[in-house]
């Protein structure tokens, strides 16, 4: 009896700390040391103050606090160079449109603290794994629905009237340039992804031009999207990230091994051509060809990229978050994740 109770007692001790060991390999990385405090400049709210003071003078303030921004914003972002700024300025402040933007814009985001304190964590990991990266200055600002998160030199935006709740009143009127399946994601939730997803894409790992089969396609959106779950607050659910609906996202979960069944009878991984490729890359309502009904997600291989991506880093523990993103060879993070979901 002694013999069992102390067998028990020491079984039950080693598995208290298998489980802290495990625990303790999951734990995200200890990034409060960081000095980082993101503070969101609020030019959206700068422009229409500057109504009361002009167009010429409210133009030379603008230019001076928001620098290449502001540049940007009166020659690409809503004017296209042709106009000096306080003709565009003089322009937007006659247009019903833009006050009503800018109300509606002003009213969902009364208080950036929640978006800032998100952001601040979020590029504390950044930081972490990349001590070099240089954080960008944070403006907000309106549109008209030209662009939602831009990044320019020093700065990156974040376009308020596409983040203003998928019940906006000016999304159905706009559904012919933007569909509502894009639409319905221009929520305040998905401000800060679309802002690491983007900062990701364009300023740490772009595509490079030699990878043009689907699989080296697939690899990178999957890890974009890996590098997006370990600096994203752990809460941001998956249908975020990706954008999909829950129902997409169940979808994708039980017919996995049915897709890549699909991607395999078809021999698609080492397809160039990117006309017969970018649906499975690219958004839309659903992927056709795949499911009943219509019922099947947009851009199955950017998810089963990112699903390799999971199952190879679960696979290899001892590669790094760095050394995941340097790696190259598409065909052999495919190899060593050992991916074979199993059909429905």
């Amino acid at each position: 009896m002694n013999n069992t109770v102390k067998f028990s007692q020491i079984y039950l001790f080693f598995a208290a700390l298998l489980i802290l060991f495990s625990c303790k390999q999951n734990k995200r990385p200890d990034v409060e040391a960081i000095n980082l405090d993101i503070s969101i400049a609020r030019f959206d709210r700068d422009i229409v103050a500057g109504m009361a003071k002009g167009p010429q003078q409210t133009d030379a303030a603008l230019a001076k606090k928001y620098g290449n921004f502001y540049q940007d914003y009166v020659t690409r972002i809503v004017g296209n160079g042709a106009y000096s700024g306080p003709e565009i300025l003089d322009v937007l402040y006659q247009d019903q449109a833009f006050k009503d933007l800018n109300h509606d814009a002003d009213s969902v985001f009364k208080n950036m603290a929640p978006i800032e304190k998100d952001l601040t964590t979020t590029f504390k990991y950044i930081k972490h794994y990349y001590p070099q990266v240089h954080v960008p200055k944070f403006i907000s600002f309106v549109s008209g629905f030209e662009v939602q998160a831009p990044i320019g030199d020093g700065y990156m935006g974040i376009g308020l009237d596409m983040f203003l709740g998928k019940d906006s009143r000016f999304y159905p009127a706009i559904a012919q340039s933007v569909p509502m399946y894009l639409s319905r994601r221009f929520t305040p939730e998905y401000v800060v992804p679309r802002l690491a997803e983007t900062f990701a894409r364009e300023e740490l790992f772009p595509e490079r031009d030699e990878d043009r089969t689907l699989l080296s396609k697939m690899i990178h959106n999957g890890k974009i999207l890996y590098f997006m779950d370990q600096v994203l607050d752990e809460k941001v659910p998956d249908s975020v990230k990706i954008g999909y609906t829950d129902k997409q996202l169940g979808w994708c979960t039980t017919y996995e091994g049915n897709i890549w069944g699909y991607f395999m009878e078809h021999e698609l991984l080492f397809k160039t051509d990117y006309q017969k490729i970018q649906v499975y890359l690219s958004e839309g309502p659903f992927t056709p060809g795949l499911g009943e009904k219509n019922q099947s997600a947009p851009k199955l291989g950017v998810w089963m990229g990112w699903q390799i991506v999971r199952k190879y880093m679960k696979e290899n523990p001892d590669v790094t978050l760095q050394e995941l993103m340097a790696e190259r060879d598409a065909e052999q993070i495919l190899h060593a994740s050992k991916y074979k979901p199993r059909q429905k």
